[in-house]
């Protein structure tokens, strides 16, 4: 069954290259796509186009669809297309005439901008959840190992001392940063199309005020042809905040993977959450943050495929639009499962307590030291130009003095502070 037939059906090769994976995607769509239908048969018996006691009756059929739903049980039936024309054939088989009234005052386009806009909203909450769950992790380690010493690189290159607890801390931060991406992308998810149409409103005297204030948006797209162009938009907008945050997990990722690495050697991981080797039986490897690394770049790919999938598209829907439920349905679910993943990796997370101990690490302490002389009275370039000579000449020893208390510094981690920044970014979602 489709929505827009006409008496008749085109050739399978057509149907099955249109469709594509539609029917697969589309059931995470399902409870939204009710949903806004109860919003919209609401609002169409306050303005006449239903009676009361149709309405009852509707509510109460897509009711009982929702909890179909809700058991696991809602499938699209062989031939027909998608779960809009599910749901009103589901109607239609059970009220007759009555079902069909339902799609009244809308088209499938903003019908399906609906569901989008609704299951995007609850995606990005989602995420939200499972970043905020990281987030924590990674505060709970920063403050139980920032006594810890590192080393700190730069190039590369051993540079000057850091801490487990300035490590993780940052990864923390950085995440409230994705968050004010994902806050972004929230608030262009959070607007309602309903009412648009196909894109050049109604000649019904429709109440998008009240659709609005039904399904919960905080406003609406006032102009019909803006709203059906935010389609591949709002994509658009949550890619961006996807990618974000798997810049930051990709980022994590390789950090922990090398500091595993035996030329490090600075954290590892019980036995049972590495993987091994089929020909060297000594192989611990970081198999799980391997594949996380992999997965977070290839979502950093994704708002760079939507972009040249809407690039340059004629005024109105085009089926293009279709195949970005293809591209951001699946990178949702991908960016939640690493975020959990490294959640439950962190939880058991072993890091080294003396690794400064080792000579190697002697040069951490040059800034330090230029520092102290500095503060008892040589003027800086002298005292780099002395600890520079010491260091030339092989003579340099450490005092291994470590005294930092600005904020954000390895004695002054400001996690209360950065917990404050990431609350007040997840207010936004409420």
């Amino acid at each position: 069954m489709k929505l827009w037939s006409k008496g008749f059906e085109p050739d399978e090769m057509i149907e099955q290259f249109t469709v594509g994976r539609d029917r697969e995607l589309d059931l995470r769509l399902a409870r939204f796509d009710v949903e806004g239908s109860m919003a919209h048969i609401r609002m169409l018996q306050s303005i006449g186009l239903l009676s009361a006691g149709e309405l009852d009756t509707l509510l109460e059929a897509l009711t009982d669809i929702l909890a179909v739903i809700d058991r696991g049980e809602f499938v699209i039936e062989p031939g027909v297309e998608d779960v809009h024309s599910q749901v009103e054939f589901m109607l239609t088989s059970r009220l007759g005439d009555t079902g069909k009234k339902i799609h009244s005052g809308r088209s499938r386009n903003d019908q399906v901008l609906v569901d989008l806009k609704l299951f995007m909203r609850s995606e990005l909450k989602l995420t939200a959840e499972s970043v905020r769950h990281l987030f924590d992790r990674l505060q709970e380690l920063s403050e139980l190992h920032k006594d810890k010493l590192m080393p700190g690189y730069t190039h590369l290159q051993v540079a000057m001392p850091s801490s487990f607890g300035l490590w993780f801390g940052a990864y923390a931060e950085s995440l409230v940063d994705d968050m004010q991406m994902l806050v972004a992308a929230y608030n262009v998810a959070n607007q309602n199309p309903l009412g648009s149409a196909a894109g050049y409103g109604s000649s019904f005297p429709l109440d998008r005020e009240m659709t609005t204030r039904l399904l919960g948006f905080e406003t609406m797209h006032y102009n019909v042809v803006a709203a059906q162009m935010s389609r591949g938009k709002t994509e658009r907008a949550a890619a961006m905040a996807i990618a974000s945050i798997a810049s930051t997990l990709g980022h994590l990722a390789m950090d922990v993977c090398m500091w595993m690495c035996q030329n490090f050697g600075f954290i590892s991981f019980p036995d049972e959450l590495t993987t091994g080797s089929s020909i060297m039986p000594h192989k611990k490897n970081p198999d799980v943050f391997e594949i996380m690394r992999g997965k977070c770049n290839r979502l950093q790919a994704i708002p760079n495929e939507i972009a040249l999938l809407t690039a340059n598209l004629p005024l109105g829907y085009n089926r293009d639009l279709q195949l970005l439920k293809d591209i951001i349905f699946p990178a949702t679910t991908e960016l939640r499962s690493c975020l959990e993943m490294a959640d439950f990796m962190l939880q058991h997370i072993r890091v080294r307590a003396d690794i400064l101990d080792d000579p190697r690490y002697d040069y951490l302490f040059t800034v330090e030291d230029v520092n102290r002389l500095t503060l008892s009275g040589t003027p800086f370039r002298e005292a780099y130009r002395t600890i520079g000579h010491q260091v030339q000449e092989g003579t340099y020893r450490p005092t291994r003095e470590i005294h930092h208390t600005h904020a954000g510094s390895i004695g002054n981690l400001c996690n209360a502070e950065i917990a404050l920044k990431m609350q007040r970014v997840l207010d936004r979602l409420a």
